[in-house]
């Protein structure tokens, strides 16, 4: 395939994307409808009424929550599961019956991969992911998820919940620290004189949205512009500290489901990289070191005694909720990243970090 052909193709994914994205949850929920086991009494003689339909609605406010938490947690570029677990254990039960261990995982892990990848794309079409500097980090932060994954099964839970409290405690004073007003927009650079006296020229990729571009210089400067004009400039330099962060990040990934976000997003801000180009490209990091955790959860637990997920206990009235509410989620968040300020942005996410290792320092007391 010629790169023309191929910078069609993409510049046409890119450009339809929201299809593609919604017509997957609508299939998972197709099949869940048709094919997912379900309590006996349910049936499936009497669709639309009775115990099926009373099974299948019984949880549908989990839309509206999800949507919310997957809006929040994709705009700041952090773990679904960094809200969905506390949600489900501390705000879940006032409403319906507590849930067992294994339940949050399932209903976390299903949930956050539809809404990662979702909002994942939608940052990619917004041309605010540098792919370059994410399969990096992804790479630095295998190993280190892997082993925190394994160690899962030997940590008792409470240690690592108290571990990851202090770490998002520490997180937080790191972020309200960090500066942020290097941050470059075209209020910044557009009007930047070029040596010939004319206007500085912007990159422009004929396979992105809008007048999107990236360019990367000779001494290592990257200009990246986003589907709606704004351009960023940085480097990808300080990779022995964002390779610090992300270790300590996966292995709470591995150990507890997140971490590597709410960590990794500080190392990027403090190297410089735009706020919102940090946020777009933590995605890509926080979604493939989830679905590589996931895995070894899934498998590595039962080859060593411990935790695996089985399908005929998944809460399927849950997810057919919470599945389409944080794709939706997903797709929103580059708008409401671009609106906000970027002063919002570091009070929201510091704030939130605060509140969420609180809630994993409960947790880690057996107050749940």
């Amino acid at each position: 395939m010629t790169s023309v052909s191929y910078s069609r193709v993409q510049r046409s994914f890119l450009r339809y994307q929201h299809i593609f994205v919604f017509l997957a949850p609508l299939a998972f929920i197709v099949g869940v409808l048709l094919s997912a086991p379900t309590p006996a009494e349910t049936g499936i003689g009497n669709m639309f009424e009775g115990p099926w339909m009373d099974y299948w609605l019984e949880y549908w406010w989990l839309f509206p929550a999800f949507l919310l938490g997957a809006t929040i947690v994709n705009t700041v570029g952090i773990s679904g599961s960094a809200l969905f677990v506390p949600f489900l254990i501390f705000l879940f039960p006032l409403a319906a019956n507590p849930l067992e261990p294994e339940t949050i995982v399932k209903v976390g892990l299903i949930s956050e991969a539809f809404g990662l990848s979702s909002s994942a794309i939608a940052f990619i079409q917004y041309g605010l992911v540098d792919r370059r500097l994410a399969l990096t980090l992804v790479g630095g932060a295998v190993p280190f998820v892997v082993g925190g994954a394994l160690l899962s099964f030997v940590i008792p839970e409470p240690l690592f919940h108290g571990l990851l409290g202090l770490a998002l405690l520490a997180a937080s004073y790191l972020l309200f620290k960090a500066d942020l007003d290097h941050e470059g927009t075209d209020a910044d650079h557009n009007d930047a004189a070029a040596t010939d006296g004319g206007q500085a020229e912007l990159p422009d990729d004929a396979g992105k949205l809008g007048p999107a571009g990236v360019h990367t210089d000779e001494e290592g400067t990257v200009t990246r512009v986003d589907r709606e004009g704004d351009d960023y400039r940085y480097t990808r330099g300080g990779y022995l500290r964002r390779f610090a962060n992300y270790s300590i990040g996966g292995m709470f990934q591995g150990l507890a489901g997140f971490g590597v976000g709410e960590l990794g997003i500080i190392s990027m801000l403090g190297t410089k990289v735009p706020v919102r180009v940090a946020i777009g490209t933590n995605h890509i990091v926080v979604a493939l070191t989830a679905i590589l955790a996931s895995l070894v959860h899934v498998f590595g637990g039962g080859l060593v005694g411990g935790h695996s997920l089985s399908l005929a206990s998944t809460p399927w009235n849950m997810v057919v909720f919470t599945v389409p509410a944080t794709v939706t989620g997903g797709q929103i968040a580059p708008y409401v990243s671009n609106a906000l300020s970027t002063s919002t942005i570091k009070a929201f996410v510091g704030g939130l970090f605060a509140i969420i290792s609180v809630a994993l320092f409960l947790m880690a007391a057996g107050v749940a």
